[in-house]
């Protein structure tokens, strides 16, 4: 039974997802030390966190569309492939534009945790479905708590091997799914493609049509506009305010995959019964901001230092872990049913471009005014994003005023 299990789509989707969040997670702590041979200012860094959601922002939609006409198994194959080859290039590279064209051919085949999801939406029960998608959930926590110990204990060794390691995981798992993974959407389901079923003007009509929505979408979009780009400057402020290398790096990172993990995949769904989506998107948003001020106002130098950081990251994943799924919530709660896809869609969009301007943002900040600049100005930009979540939550839900 447990080999048959180890065979069976499920598993393979799941480990799919579990080698690409280990992959990403193996090496953000470590890129602001791989590329330092290129004297990258703070702006240029945190850009290629930019050219990644930017070439996602494009490709994602194209991608779905692609997956609903030509099937799942093609599009996730090419997917996982290109992440592949992404790090292989990224490793080699020797002059910044290709560390820029592995971080754009990431983001283009940055397909494989949605694609993995239809899949699994696919050849799931309807019964089946949420339990099923709580997995993904557990696969995304472990590829995020061990991503960053096993990167900063490679690093050790040499900065490039935790790069290697994960395209060589990649490869494997274009190998394993290849073999082992059958196409989930059979023929007579397919759709046929057409340049309409990507864009997303539509979606953001609707958005904007609707009044109750615009004060708690400008939250959701301000929010993920200043912690796209305090994360993407993070290890850099670790690096240049703490003297702190890859393994202390991986450590704070280990920390949040842990306190996230334990909220989302457990804590939340007994705090939202309690106390409700409201509360907790307003508490989970001022904790968030508080850390990010308490995280700007720690010495350099100091015995209590590194404990103060951990304190602020454990209060910051824990508001982002109670914050994110309560807000999302609201937000669902404002719209009817079956407007449920186009605001996903529309939030999705939003978040993709809040990943696109927040780093580039947090790269200037940091090369203009130092490294305790862009926690600071971060948390004051929480400050807007929660005004603006006091207004959204003063107006009537659809379900409510219905």
């Amino acid at each position: 039974m447990g080999i048959r299990y180890l065979r069976s789509p499920l598993f393979v989707v799941l480990l799919t997802i579990v080698i690409d969040r280990l992959g990403e997670s193996l090496i953000f702590p470590i890129l602001p030390f791989l590329v330092e041979q290129f004297h990258f200012d703070a702006l240029t860094l945190t850009l290629l966190f930019s050219s990644f959601a930017g070439a996602q922002f494009i490709a994602a939609p194209l991608l779905g569309a692609l997956s609903d006409h030509w099937g799942r198994r093609p599009v996730l194959l090419v997917c996982i492939a290109g992440t592949a080859v992404s790090y292989f290039l990224f490793a080699a590279a020797t002059t910044p534009w290709l560390l820029f064209v592995s971080r754009i051919i990431d983001g283009i085949t940055g397909g494989v945790v949605s694609t993995a999801q239809a899949y699994i939406a696919d050849t799931s029960a309807p019964a089946d479905r949420a339990k099923n998608f709580g997995l993904t959930g557990a696969a995304f926590g472990i590829g995020f708590i061990f991503g960053p110990a096993i990167g900063g204990s490679l690093a050790a060794v040499n900065l490039k091997l935790p790069i290697l390691f994960a395209g060589s995981l990649a490869l494997i798992n274009v190998v394993m799914a290849y073999f082992i993974l059958p196409e989930s959407l059979p023929a007579a389901q397919r759709s046929p493609f057409s340049l309409k079923n990507f864009g997303v003007q539509q979606q953001w009509l609707e958005l904007f049509k609707t009044r109750s929505l615009q004060s708690l979408m400008a939250s959701f979009f301000i929010f993920n506009f200043a912690f796209a780009g305090f994360t993407s400057i993070f290890v850099l402020f670790l690096k240049r305010q703490f003297n702190w290398g890859p393994a202390e790096a991986g450590i704070v990172f280990v920390i949040i995959g842990v306190v996230s993990t334990v909220v989302q995949a457990g804590l939340i769904r007994s705090l939202i019964p309690r106390f409700g989506e409201n509360r907790l998107s307003v508490a989970g948003m001022a904790l968030i901001g508080t850390a990010l001020l308490g995280i700007a106002a720690i010495p350099a130098t100091g015995a209590w230092s590194a404990t103060s950081i951990y304190l602020c990251v454990v209060g910051l994943a824990f508001g982002v872990g109670i914050m994110l799924p309560s807000l999302r919530g609201v937000i669902s709660n404002h719209v009817r049913d079956e407007d449920q896809g186009k605001i996903i869609g529309a939030s999705q969009s939003l978040q993709s471009i809040a990943g696109i301007a927040g780093p580039a943002w947090a790269g200037w900040v940091f090369d203009r005014w130092g490294g305790q600049a862009p926690a600071f100005q971060s948390g004051l930009i929480m400050a807007i994003a929660f005004i603006f979540l006091i207004l959204g939550l003063r107006k009537p839900t659809y379900r409510s005023s219905a």
